[in-house]
């Protein structure tokens, strides 16, 4: 067997800038309609809240359970972009017909495609950036992308309020999918020959004649580094999902007549937040590690939580919320990375961004079922210092076990050599 260490290979100037305008334009486009599908069901349709309830959690259970194995999908197939253009133009039809055929059954077959498909995007789009740059700027990239990524859901749920108010809800459907036959035309700008495959799944070495490029799932698994990060993650997403539900629910009790406009408030700013926070995140995980610049993220979700229950001013709590641009956009970057590092050389890198994932949705969809629960017995009060508790524990969790992910060294190639030959998939 004869092991060689791959050479890093520098994009073309187009493919990154086409991966700048894939990141604006495919910020809507990975969630789908979103909350847009809601208020188009009730004041045009006028369904029930409860038929909505169910086609809106369609597409959250769909999701949760396409995340691991979409990543495993991206780390099988050599032509990221493809997945890319496929998922987008199934979300573009899918937006389409709902408008055409908004009957329950059809709506919700319409989000179970949304939701699978939205499932492939975040691993790709990662996929496609560490091919393309490698893992030594990959921080910085991400940061940049980041940026692209929240610029653009500024400007498209700007753009889809106009729309709605002045040429009908059902505009808002064919405008994600404008934007995402844009997304498929973007990829398609990046050279496929810029992407290197055994880099963009985290391998980086070249095993001969077999073939070799992947550690085995269950050792990838049993990594205790990679558990660590895992319960940590789905920690701090338990906490922090429930939290603006709850502020909103707070803002509608006492301010019901601009409760929208308070809410679209506390989005757009954690957004506009999130922008530069992005940026200096990537900067300053490279520079100075991901552990201290992420504990940052960590330690501002208890602080959120304590700071609700001081008061429910509109521009308070709108003030408040900013303080979840500086974790989401910590987080939204440094996550991405450190799953890269854990898993460099092991070629599974984006079937554990998937894993990750997964855990996110499974925190997320806890936090707003046992936060309402204990909202209706308790209150607001007790409700925030439970989840500001709970992201405490993630603090803890993460500070104490988690290592300094920015130094450690690839898997060597005969330790891909042994566990694959032990554990092949």
């Amino acid at each position: 067997m004869s092991f060689n260490v791959r050479e890093q290979k520098q994009p073309n100037r187009q493919s990154l800038y086409a991966l700048d305008c894939l990141n604006f334009f495919l910020a809507d486009v990975r969630t789908g309609v979103g909350p847009f599908l809601v208020t188009y069901l009730l004041a045009v349709h006028h369904w029930n809240p409860a038929e909505i309830g169910v086609v809106m959690a369609v597409m959250g259970i769909a999701n949760l359970l396409a995340d691991t194995p979409c990543g495993a999908l991206v780390d099988f197939v050599k032509k990221k972009r493809l997945l890319i253009v496929t998922a987008a133009l199934l979300m573009g039809v899918s937006c389409v017909f709902i408008t055409i055929f908004p009957t329950f059954y059809f709506i919700s077959a319409a989000q179970i495609v949304n939701g699978v498909v939205s499932a492939l995007f975040a691993p790709a789009v990662a996929a496609i950036t560490l091919g393309l740059v490698g893992r030594q700027t990959f921080a910085i990239r991400i940061g940049r992308n980041e940026v692209f990524n929240h610029a653009g859901n500024v400007a498209t749920a700007l753009l889809a309020g106009i729309v709605g108010y002045l040429m009908g809800q059902e505009w808002i459907f064919y405008l994600v999918a404008i934007i995402g036959v844009a997304s498929a035309v973007c990829v398609l700008f990046i050279k496929n020959d810029d992407i290197d495959y055994l880099r963009s799944r985290g391998g980086t070495l070249k095993i001969s004649p077999d073939g070799v490029v992947a550690l085995g799932i269950r050792a990838v698994f049993s990594d205790r580094k990679i558990l660590i990060f895992a319960v940590a993650v789905t920690l701090f997403h338990f906490a922090n999902a429930a939290m603006l539900p709850l502020a909103g629910q707070l803002l509608t009790r006492d301010h019901e007549v601009f409760a929208s406009l308070n809410m679209s408030a506390c989005i757009v700013a954690a957004q506009l937040i999130m922008i530069p926070v992005a940026f200096l995140s990537g900067k300053w995980g490279n520079k100075w590690g991901r552990k201290p610049v992420f504990l940052i993220g960590f330690a501002i979700l208890p602080i959120r939580g304590l700071l609700y229950i001081l008061s429910d001013n509109p521009f308070y709590i709108v003030s408040v919320q900013l303080l979840d641009g500086i974790g989401a956009g910590i987080f939204g970057v440094l996550s991405v990375v450190v799953v890269a590092d854990l898993t460099q050389g092991t070629g599974r890198y984006n079937l554990v961004l998937g894993a990750i994932a997964t855990a996110h949705s499974i925190g997320a969809s806890l936090s707003n079922v046992v936060s309402g629960y204990i909202v209706n017995a308790w209150g607001f009060i007790t409700g925030f210092v439970f989840l500001a508790s709970v992201a405490a524990l993630a603090f803890a969790i993460f500070g104490l076990m988690m290592p300094e992910t920015k130094a450690l060294p690839p898997i060597s190639a005969e330790a891909l050599l042994e566990e694959t030959t032990k554990n092949a998939v």
